[in-house]
Formats: C-alpha cells, structure tokens, sequence
C-alpha cells in the first residue's frame, strides 16, 4: 500500500487557477495515496493516518484553533509538513505556521521565465536537476532569508528576470526539521504548466517522499 498524503487546497484570499492541475499531479505521482481537502475540520481529525500534510496554493487563514494544534501536534510528534507555492501566503495571524514553514511571503513580480540555480544536488528533490534550471514562475520575494534556519535547495537568480527583491540570497526550496517530523518547501508552482514538467513533478516527489521519511539524503 502506498504511503498517503493529506493535501489541503482551502483558500480565503487568492485562489490559483492552477491548483486543480497540482492535485491532479500529485495523483499522476503513482508514489503516494492522495487524499484532497478543503474542509478546515478534516485538519482538525486525527492526521496519524498519514505520511505528510501537504498545503498547495493555501492561501489567508484556512485553519481552526482545533486545526491549528492537530497541525502541531502531528509534525512536532514526526508527521511530515510539505508546503508548495502559496502555502508561504497562509496563516500570518498564527507564529508557529511561519517558524514550521521558513519564511512568509511578501510580493512577487509579474510572472516570467527565468533561472533557478540549484544549491544542493544532495537531497531527493533536486539530485534529478541540472545545475541551472530554466523555469516560469512568479519568483516570489519573502519577508526575510530563512537560509540561517533551513537547508536551502534550490536559490532565484535575480540577475535572470525583472523585478527580483531580495538581491544575491533568494531562496526558493529547502527543509529543515521541526521537532520529530521533516518539513519542505517549494516556491515554485505558479502555473498549470509547471504541473506538467517533468522535472518539476519529480522535484515534488523527492521533497514529498523526503518530508514523509520515505527518502533519505
């Protein structure tokens, strides 16, 4: 049986076109059992069942209190947390969602193509990548450099597209570990497009199989 993956798409501010395509990727995956939710009180129901948590394209606040500490409670005792794209414009209101994830979203420019230069070819989500990997995205700017908390994987030329806000240190991928569990993050997937890239897919699948312990580095 395959592990499975609890993925949670609620939003209460902007909603991306693309999350339909992303839940559908996760599925064509054919490495993990992929329940989809928007209920805020599924996250609220015991999460032991399940390999990872994953938030794609979350977005405002779309937990409970109950949900909140069900969250917490599973990662801190060594469920896995994965956050993709928007799950970094989710839960401001709430401390612990920020320190769990690395860093918060604070503005991105228009969407572009550019370069994403990949830091650590050591990890299961970027060994498959080339050292310079040409992508679309939104190139999202966060409120500060999480690289002193997290194992950054992936970083943002800046110098490859318009509008880049955080100079020579942009993250955009890395993970760390909170408390027992492992948690990753993505700043890539703005697009359907992106759902359909090989590499992308394979880059969701080592992050996913690493958070969830299936996959070591």
């Amino acid at each position: 049986m395959a592990p499975r993956l609890l993925v949670y798409t609620r939003t209460t501010d902007y909603r991306h076109d693309s999350i339909p395509a992303a839940v559908d990727a996760l599925r064509a995956l054919g490495a993990f059992d992929v329940d989809h939710t928007e209920d805020p009180g599924r996250l609220a129901a015991p999460l032991d069942g399940y390999a990872a948590v994953v938030f794609l394209s979350t977005s405002g606040d779309v937990l409970t209190p109950a949900g909140r500490a069900r969250l917490a409670g599973y990662v801190e005792s060594g469920g896995g947390f994965v956050g993709v794209h928007a799950a970094a414009c989710t839960e401001y209101g709430w401390p612990y969602y920020g320190d769990l994830l690395g860093a918060r979203f604070e503005r991105h420019p228009d969407l572009q193509p550019g370069r994403v230069l990949v830091e650590d070819r050591d990890h299961p989500a970027t060994r498959h990548l080339p050292a310079v990997w040409d992508f679309t995205d939104e190139w999202y700017d966060f409120r500060d450099s999480p690289r002193d908390r997290v194992r950054v994987l992936l970083s943002a030329d800046e110098s490859s597209y318009d509008g880049g806000g955080m100079g020579a240190d942009h993250p955009l991928a890395w993970c760390h570990t909170r408390g027992g569990g492992r948690v990753f993050y993505t700043a890539l997937g703005h697009t359907d497009e992106a759902y359909a890239d090989p590499g992308f897919r394979a880059h969701l699948r080592g992050g996913i199989g690493w958070a969830a312990g299936l996959a070591d580095d």
